[in-house]
């Protein structure tokens, strides 16, 4: 049975699997706010699992402007890729709050994904997901304004209200200037669409929390512009 901590990540937690061959070939180290964990092109290939601690990470284009791709929390993983492939990094991974990380050898990461059927299957499955959720947002960008688009990111970005049937919260409220690199505008065409859609009465902010008032009109006028553009 597996023991250590490397039995405390949730990605490896599975009956029967002895993780104790790999302890001493794995490191854990925290990081501080800001701190770049992976960079762009980096030629190393190591996988981290967050146990503590937010990272968001972000593409880069060729003219320098930057995309948030999103954020991640504590067991969550990233580098899966440059471990199966080999290839340099192809994001940034910065810190957005202290933490503490596993750093697995992409060696070990692939010893112990092959030696278990059920940890395999759940690297797919994620993968798949990872996909999807990529496919949903270049379809969002080739066919949706910007208005509808940060409407399709709010609805990502929020979580049902508690106490408050048929609304959905974000939390804490988003920076216009993280939500602008998220969708691809500037900061100032952001605040716009915030003004234009707190008249009409769609979203209001409470304390330390953007609150949507009609998550489904919202979701309904996104598949209302796809049909349209088909």
């Amino acid at each position: 049975m597996a023991t250590g901590r490397l039995a405390s990540i949730p990605f490896f937690k599975e009956p029967g699997v002895d993780l104790s061959p790999y302890e001493t070939r794995c490191h854990w180290r925290r990081f501080d706010e800001n701190e770049t964990l992976v960079d762009y092109d980096d030629i190393s290939t190591d996988v981290y699992f967050l146990a503590t601690g937010e990272v968001r990470i972000l593409n880069r284009s060729q003219s320098g402007k930057e995309v948030i791709l999103g954020e991640m929390r504590a067991g969550a993983f990233f580098g899966e890729l440059a471990a199966l492939d080999g290839i340099g990094r192809s994001a940034n991974v910065t810190a957005l709050t202290r933490g503490e990380v596993c750093v697995v050898p992409a060696a070990v990461f692939r010893q112990i994904v092959f030696a278990s059927e059920p940890i395999a299957d759940r690297l797919f499955r994620l993968l798949a997901k990872r996909v999807r959720e990529l496919n949903t947002r270049l379809m969002e960008h080739a066919l949706l304004d910007l208005r509808h688009r940060l409407y399709a990111e709010l609805l990502r970005l929020s979580v049902p209200r508690a106490g408050h049937e048929g609304e959905r919260v974000v939390t804490p409220p988003p920076y216009h200037h993280v939500l602008a690199a998220r969708i691809g505008c500037r900061r100032e065409q952001v605040t716009r669409e915030f003004t234009v859609m707190a008249g009409e009465g769609l979203i209001d902010r409470t304390r330390g929390a953007l609150v949507i008032r009609r998550p489904d009109l919202l979701e309904a006028r996104v598949q209302e512009a796809l049909r349209e553009d088909a």
